[in-house]
């Protein structure tokens, strides 16, 4: 099953009038990072992305989406030159039970 068709299955997703929330990741390599952070910023919707680092040996990036926004993200990522199996997608609240989402202090 692909991610980018419907909500992904097995939890209760957080609803809005684009579908579910998901968490998006993007895997990136550190050179690329500038390169991939650019092509965010062409996106029709504003995104707050929280970098990750610590990742291994690539960065992640992360943000909230609408499971609509979906294929407008893999669709520029892809125009960009980003491999597709470099983004995914979690329902939000799976995201937040597992940790994989940490807020940050403003």
């Amino acid at each position: 099953m692909s991610v980018w068709s419907t909500a992904v299955p097995g939890t209760l997703p957080l609803l809005g009038t684009e579908g579910a929330l998901v968490s998006v990741s993007i895997s990136v390599e550190p050179p690329r990072l500038e390169a991939l952070l650019d092509a965010l910023a062409h996106l029709d919707f504003p995104i707050n992305p929280q970098i990750c680092h610590d990742a291994g040996p690539a960065t992640l990036v992360e943000f909230p989406a609408y499971e609509k926004r979906l294929p407008e993200i893999r669709g520029l990522l892809e125009t960009c030159g980003f491999p597709a199996k470099s983004v995914t997608a979690t329902a939000m609240l799976d995201s937040i039970r597992s940790g994989q989402w940490r807020a940050t202090a403003g």
